[in-house]
């Protein structure tokens, strides 16, 4: 199987290129890993120099946290405002390509025209009608997340599809596939949540992110994938850690075993812990 490539905001991905670090950056202060959020000037500044220095390729900012079981619903307003000091500050501090995790039309809208280059939409377009709009106007690389308002089961055939619905929706904004990886959405998948941002499933959720983890390379169909596991429940589920903190361990050996299943990007609170799951796990498949 060729492995596909493509580039996000001008950074090659997929192919020979190395399987790249998305290092995230949360300013809101509802998120539930508390030491990924960052709202003053200085620990923003500070917290990217050491992403950057820790092998981070990009940066993705969240100005509202969307973890299924928290009731953290924001106004656009809060969540603009927040992205937009993020972002200023950034680039003023750094290189790195930043990304903006939102499903809001005007958010993204503010944040491309602000010079931002990848749009991380967890509802894989389908949530705010407006987006399509957007990044028709501005062309953006793209982060499509398997997504669905209504209740399905989540398995690996019907995330497969669920991407591909989003593929069209971004095919219909001429965004080139190049500019596009796929992110097969794992935690957002559950039986109950609080807000708009998960699929409901009627299955074991924990099994349904297992399952996914273990297909990545059927999955990514003709497009590279991303993953975001770092400190997520079904880590801590599987543990019996609580603390969002406590669950490191559990988190590089999910990465690990996705670089394996090839993996392309990995989306992460814990740069230099993945960088070096990444660089053994790599060696291990040559």
């Amino acid at each position: 199987m060729i492995n596909p490539v493509t580039k996000i905001a001008n950074v090659g991905v997929g192919g020979t290129n190395p399987v790249r670090i998305m290092s995230i950056l949360n300013t809101s202060p509802e998120s539930y890993n508390k030491k990924s959020i960052h709202v003053n000037k200085s620990d923003i500044k500070n917290s990217v120099k050491q992403m950057e220095n820790d092998g981070a390729d990009f940066i993705d900012v969240g100005g509202m946290s969307t973890a299924p079981y928290l009731s953290t619903l924001v106004s656009e307003n809060v969540e603009t405002k927040r992205i937009t000091n993020a972002i200023k500050i950034i680039q003023n501090s750094s290189n790195l390509p930043i990304s903006i995790d939102t499903c809001r039309a005007n958010v993204a809208r503010t944040a491309l025209e602000l010079g931002v280059e990848i749009i991380n939409d967890i509802s894989g377009l389908k949530f705010d009608k407006k987006m399509s709009d957007v990044i028709s106007k501005f062309d953006p690389s793209l982060i499509l997340c398997a997504y669905d308002s209504k209740i399905v089961s989540g398995n690996v055939t019907c995330t497969k599809k669920l991407l591909r619905e989003s593929l069209k929706i971004a095919k219909e904004s001429n965004i080139s596939l190049e500019k596009i990886i796929l992110d097969p959405a794992i935690g957002f998948f559950r039986k109950t949540g609080y807000g708009p941002f998960f699929t409901k499933i009627k299955s074991d959720w924990i099994k349904r992110d297992l399952s996914i983890l273990q297909n990545l390379k059927s999955i990514k169909q003709s497009l590279p994938i991303l993953i975001s596991v770092s400190n997520k429940s079904f880590i801590g589920n599987l543990l019996g850690e609580q603390n969002p903190s406590d669950r490191l361990f559990g988190s590089i050996a999910a990465e690990s075993i996705s670089v394996i299943n090839g993996v392309d990007v990995i989306r992460t609170h814990n740069v230099s812990a993945t960088k070096d799951s990444i660089i053994i796990a790599s060696n291990l498949i040559k």
